[in-house]
């Protein structure tokens, strides 16, 4: 038979673990309870007490091929995406998965190296909440980089292509449900999304380094698969010229938090006309993408340095 003095250790640490279980079920509760806007808002305030007084001027949201931009910066901070509580991780394979906290030339940056996207399981409100992230931490000029399939016949792999228009078949819109006037209206208008101006200084840019260089409409799908000839074939006639997995939904983000935006592309794969499609793999993708990263990298900095 046990003496209760014996047993008092075993029963303190058994209310011990009752009540850490009790805490733990209550943030959880909390978190599930919170909304939308209180989330991003606790995500950018715990964010903040980490990178002290910083505030980005500029935000980039990095694709394929860009993420060591950051090596061309100045380091403030690196915040892993699983060190910040209620923040996606990114699982895609040549994606970094953190925010970089950089100056480069006096303009204070921030960097997503890696992005999250539909296809992952993520919902649309979860794929742009990085963007909301971005706004709340005072972003005014938002540059999105990312690697697509060509559908017009004059684009090659390896050019360069600045967005001035898209066609969003995305299944679900990230603006869908109850509008938060905090960040913007109801109904947001797309016409001048993006910027022309803007544009005409990347293609300049991106002239000056010897990239061939486009500006074009980029047609976003869900993935993970990559189409079929057949749906490239339609999306060359309903007038793409690209054809991705994201960006879409970040822009749509942005533009309703009024936040500017620069986009532009990567050919990573010729898929149109149909006899020129080859069979592409995930390695054929990153391998474009580090052929081109030197090069993108100079174009990406001098925009920093003449977009204002």
């Amino acid at each position: 038979m046990f003496s209760s003095k014996a047993s008092e250790p075993g029963v303190n640490n058994f209310r011990k673990l009752k009540i850490n279980h009790y805490f733990c079920g209550l943030q959880k509760f909390n978190q599930a309870v919170m909304t939308y806007f209180e989330k991003v808002k606790k995500i950018a305030d715990d964010i903040q007490k980490l990178i002290g007084d910083f505030q980005p001027e500029v935000g980039l949201i990095t694709g394929t091929g860009l993420g060591d931009i950051v090596n061309e910066f100045e380091l403030v901070k690196r915040i892993p995406y699983g060190e910040i509580e209620g923040f996606p991780v990114s699982t895609v394979q040549s994606h970094a998965g953190e925010m970089v906290f950089s100056t480069y030339k006096g303009v204070k940056i921030v960097t997503m190296r890696g992005r999250l996207h539909y296809y992952e399981g993520y919902s649309m409100k979860e794929v742009t909440l990085p963007v909301r992230v971005l706004k709340e931490l005072g972003v005014s000029r938002l540059f999105i980089s990312n690697v697509t399939g060509s559908v017009n016949p004059d684009y090659e792999m390896g050019d360069v292509v600045f967005i001035r228009d898209h066609i969003n078949m995305m299944p679900e819109n990230p603006l869908r449900g109850k509008n938060i006037e905090e960040w913007g209206p109801r109904f947001p208008d797309m016409k001048y999304t993006y910027n022309p101006e803007w544009n005409a200084t990347g293609v300049k840019e991106a002239k000056a380094l010897g990239l061939r260089v486009h500006e074009g409409v980029y047609v976003a799908l869900p993935g993970p698969n990559l189409e079929t000839p057949a749906e490239y074939i339609f999306m060359n006639k309903i007038g793409a010229d690209v054809v991705g997995m994201s960006t879409v939904p970040e822009v749509l983000a942005a533009k309703h938090m009024e936040l500017p935006v620069l986009v532009f592309s990567l050919i990573s794969n010729k898929c149109f006309p149909p006899e020129a499609i080859r069979e592409t793999s995930v390695e054929d993708v990153i391998s474009v993408g580090a052929s081109r990263s030197p090069l993108l990298q100079k174009m990406v900095c001098r925009l920093i340095e003449t977009i204002k």
